[in-house]
């Protein structure tokens, strides 16, 4: 059976060779491309100036103004008189005030009697326990009795520590327990002052501090019959209990 096309004219004989012919035709135009530079190029800028031929100014017009010439200075006469002098002038001599090693200082004598000393008057501070008249606590007044104010001086403040007392939190936490010691000044105003506390922990201290300080006004202690500044001593518990 003889073929149908003739060999010779098969176009896909040589379909290889023309797709490497063109794919290496198409890289090197790509890489060319690549390689192609370019530059800027220069601009050229011409200056021109425009002179015109015919220039017009107008001159401003200017007036002369003639003034007259000042007159001569007036001339030195032919006779010079010389005039004397003859005022005085007096001189101010100021004296020196500084003194020097050969001056004498009298010395300033000053009499006993001449002085006069205010003795300053102190404050007297007795204790609670010897005063002769008690300070007088907030409703203790109707008691007659030095020994029943004193009584009820002590109960009031001990009900005026339980009644504000408040232990500290941060003390609870750490189980900090103990005594702390407070004396105080009652003045003679009947103000508390001077507030001294020992104990075992700064908590505790600053606790019995507070209660103190907020103890109510009273009536100043009496001694000779004029009002003095009282001492008063307190122990303050802080107890937990279980």
């Amino acid at each position: 059976m003889k073929p149908k096309k003739n060999p010779n004219a098969d176009i896909g004989r040589n379909s290889s060779l023309y797709f490497m012919i063109g794919l290496t035709s198409v890289l090197f135009v790509t890489w060319q491309s690549f390689e192609v530079k370019t530059y800027e190029k220069e601009t050229h800028v011409s200056d021109v100036v425009h002179v015109m031929d015919d220039l017009k100014e107008d001159v401003p017009v200017t007036e002369i103004v003639q003034t007259t010439p000042p007159p001569p200075p007036p001339s030195a006469p032919d006779v010079i008189e010389i005039v004397d002098d003859v005022e005085d002038i007096e001189e101010t001599i100021i004296e020196s005030t500084e003194s020097n090693q050969d001056a004498f200082i009298e010395d300033a004598i000053v009499k006993i009697d001449d002085v006069m000393v205010e003795e300053e008057e102190e404050e007297e501070i007795v204790p609670f326990a010897i005063i002769e008249h008690v300070p007088v606590f907030p409703g203790c007044e109707d008691l007659t009795s030095e020994e029943e104010r004193k009584e009820c001086f002590n109960q009031k403040v001990q009900e005026h520590v339980k009644n504000t007392f408040k232990y500290p939190t941060a003390a609870l936490e750490m189980n900090i327990t103990g005594k702390v010691f407070v004396q105080f000044v009652i003045d003679s105003q009947g103000r508390v002052t001077n507030i001294q506390k020992r104990g075992p922990d700064r908590l505790l201290e600053k606790e019995a501090v507070r209660i103190i300080s907020t103890l109510p006004k009273v009536q100043p202690g009496i001694q000779r019959g004029k009002a003095v500044k009282v001492t008063y001593a307190i122990p303050i518990s802080f107890v937990m209990k279980r």
